[in-house]
């Protein structure tokens, strides 16, 4: 009995040591991926520090000075051209930017587009660590991400955490919502705008522009696919051209059902928010809980897709929506502004 008893002892002994070491190598497989992210993309994120004027009430009266503020970027060409936030570098009368290896450069703003908080600056060097862009429409929910960014200007600091949801709305400084927003409970920091998100392969899929304060760690990014196109029309023109709906959008599921009826081109389409009165879509009749699904010849399945044809439409001009209104497919003409 002694015997038997000291038996079973020793099996729940190894057991529990088989146990642990099986945790001990789960974690340490998560740290590997998070420090070898780290070592990846570190390179390519840089401190920007700003400077823009301001006023201080003094008993003197009012003074001007020009206050300082720092953030975050990633360079996404080797020639200089960095992806930050708009509300990290707008209204600044200087910029400078510090690499990873401590180098520091006066830079330039290309463009800056608030409505979708993106903006683009330029550092006059070559041979710069790029990051790797991914696809921001293959992310899905419980995903890891890697936050990294320069929070009070402690360089490449990483945080990790998972995405917690995707299709989010999130009103930026312009005053206009920005859609498609992904949300990751990767905890950022002031000074973290700006910096990339990182799938566990080193790929940049957003860009962090916000977190909720006293909300649990609620934090915000732009989807890099939003952010690559702002960039690549910011860079070519210095601005962003897009006609105006006035609907506040979300990527939204489609029954498979009505996806065989009306031979649809996705499983996904892009709901309606909310729409603005007096607004060209609320004169056409739009709807809160309407799905567009196409937008003149081109099909709409993602949030991505509707920015990309509107940036096609000039202002004035009449479109073809079409959107599923519960089980029916309709078509409604919208005189963009």
């Amino acid at each position: 009995m002694r015997s038997t008893l000291y038996d079973m002892g020793n099996r729940s002994d190894g057991a529990e040591r088989a146990a642990q070491s099986e945790d001990a190598e789960i974690l340490d497989a998560y740290s590997q991926a998070v420090m070898s992210v780290a070592d990846r993309v570190g390179p390519s994120v840089v401190n920007i520090t700003m400077k823009r004027p301001a006023r201080a009430r003094t008993a003197q009266g009012v003074v001007p000075f020009e206050a300082t503020g720092t953030g975050s970027g990633v360079i996404i060409t080797p020639d200089g051209y960095v992806l930050t936030n708009s509300h990290v570098v707008a209204g600044a009368s200087s910029l400078e930017v510090t690499l990873a290896d401590g180098r520091v450069f006066p830079a330039r703003l290309v463009g800056n587009d608030p409505d979708t908080d993106t903006a683009v600056i330029h550092i006059d060097a070559d041979g710069l660590p790029a990051a790797e862009l991914g696809d921001s429409d293959k992310l899905r929910v419980g995903q890891l991400v890697i936050a990294i960014g320069n929070p009070f200007g402690f360089q490449a600091t990483v945080t990790a955490g998972v995405v917690s949801a995707l299709g989010r709305s999130l009103r930026g400084e312009s005053g206009r919502p920005i859609d498609n927003i992904i949300q990751t409970d990767a905890a950022l920091n002031p000074g973290n705008s700006g910096g990339p998100l990182v799938d566990s392969h080193g790929r940049v899929v957003g860009i962090n522009t916000a977190v909720i304060q006293f909300a649990q760690g609620i934090c915000f990014a732009i989807p890099i696919n939003t952010a690559q196109w702002i960039a690549g029309m910011l860079i070519k023109e210095g601005r962003v051209r897009r006609a105006h709906l006035g609907i506040s959008v979300e990527l939204r599921p489609i029954h498979p059902r009505l996806v065989r009826r009306y031979e649809l081109s996705g499983s996904t389409g892009v709901g309606v928010v909310e729409v603005t009165p007096g607004s060209p879509a609320a004169r056409a009749g739009v709807l809160r809980g309407d799905i567009i699904v196409g937008l003149n010849a081109d099909a709409i399945t993602t949030v991505d897709d509707l920015f990309r044809v509107l940036t096609r439409v000039q202002s004035g001009a009449s479109v073809e929506l079409r959107m599923l209104r519960g089980a029916e497919l309709l078509a409604v003409t919208v005189r963009a502004e």
